[in-house]
């Protein structure tokens, strides 16, 4: 049995009848129009679904039990919604102001950010700087008493909807590729501009854009942690990135099983179901199987992540598997559902289409077995298990 509290089981269950309710019924119209309307922010604030951890003083729960997030990335998945990248909002952006802002920031942003009033996004990719942060182009001017802001973002998540974006940039006149800061940019600031929403060939609800800085003033109280330490602050977060990438995973990988389940045991093959064939019951049984094993290192690193003990090499770990798994799951159904599979009508479709990014967001397979390899061979390489 997976270890979760009373409470997280009844969470779990008010979570999933507001999907259900609110936001699975209008997913199609979201993928037509390529972004999940605002409005789904505010209703799963108004109900305490968007954010869990910040105090109540700011409106939260105060709970900090990453379960609650395992609990909203699975049942999000399993209700075909993945594309609301709520958890970028509530889980990844948020934690910023908690673990590097300053409490007159708390106070300012947090409490609107629990509501869905406000909605987040962090920009660090540019177009000639991905999963190597040290090549980033944008740059912030100290100008004493507020930063000017210049350079460009590409594939921002939330890009379109997000009212405070967190921009990393390198301080203009140091010679440190890694001396960068963090700045708070709100909707509205002067220079500030948003591409057009990117088209992809998945996750079509989830709004994507270039964003562009041109000499924004930023006021030195939108300074976000020390200057300098810009990419330190950006590395420290990273680990639970990674957890909250595995978890959607592992998610998305048993939503493939379990359709494809339901479709060859429906499917009529040379007079029999296509279930009943051993090349179908060998290939399921094999992804059953590994999406359990992942699923047990999943809920292994979310137990260390609640003590504090999650780091890079763990992450990466489970990132690395799990979009692999995660891959091999839909590619198989997608197989199993023949030429079904490949019309938009089959869930199994938007499951493929959408799983082809989970091998490069977040660090890319190659990058995160760069990580796994250097600690292997480094001098202090130690099993998880010893």
């Amino acid at each position: 049995m997976r270890k979760f509290t009373e409470e997280q089981h009844m969470f779990r269950d008010a979570y999933r009848r507001f999907l259900a309710e609110q936001v699975a019924p209008r997913m199609d119209e979201f993928r037509e129009a390529g972004i999940v309307d605002r409005e789904i922010f505010k209703k799963a604030g108004d109900q305490g679904f968007l954010m869990i951890w910040p105090d109540e003083k700011y409106g939260g729960m105060g709970d900090d039990d990453f379960r609650y997030e395992q609990i909203i990335i699975e049942e999000t998945t399993r209700a075909g919604c993945a594309e609301w990248y709520n958890t970028l909002h509530s889980r990844l952006v948020g934690p910023y102001f908690k673990n590097i802002g300053n409490e007159e920031q708390r106070e300012r942003f947090l409490p609107k950010c629990v509501t869905g009033e406000t909605i987040l996004a962090v920009a660090m990719t540019e177009p000639g700087a991905g999963s190597d942060l040290s090549g980033m182009k944008s740059t912030a001017k100290d100008m004493g008493d507020h930063w000017i802001l210049n350079g460009s973002k590409t594939y921002i998540s939330n890009g379109i909807n997000a009212d405070v974006v967190i921009a990393a940039a390198k301080i203009d006149g140091i010679d440190d590729k890694h001396a960068m800061v963090l700045l708070i940019v709100e909707r509205g600031m002067e220079g500030f501009e948003r591409g057009q929403n990117l088209e992809k060939i998945g996750l079509h609800a989830q709004d994507t854009a270039e964003l562009f800085f041109n000499d924004v003033k930023i006021p030195k109280e939108n300074t976000l942690g020390t200057p300098g330490k810009g990419f330190v602050h950006l590395m420290e977060g990273l680990a639970e990135e990674r957890l909250i990438a595995m978890v959607g995973y592992a998610a998305s990988a048993r939503r493939a099983f379990d359709v494809t389940r339901e479709f060859v045991m429906e499917r009529d093959v040379f007079g029999k179901k296509l279930s009943d064939m051993q090349n179908t019951q060998f290939k399921m049984a094999e992804m059953d199987a590994k999406i359990d094993m992942l699923q047990v290192y999943i809920d292994h690193c979310v137990e260390v992540h609640n003590q504090g003990g999650l780091n890079a090499n763990i992450a990466a770990k489970g990132k690395m598997l799990g979009s692999e798994i995660e891959w091999e799951m839909a590619d198989l159904g997608l197989q199993l559902h023949g030429g079904a599979g490949y019309m938009r009508e089959y869930e199994i479709s938007r499951i493929f289409t959408d799983a082809r990014m989970s091998r490069i967001y977040a660090g890319s397979s190659e990058i995160m077995r760069y990580i796994v390899g250097r600690d292997v061979f480094s001098q202090k390489y130690q099993s998880i298990l010893e």
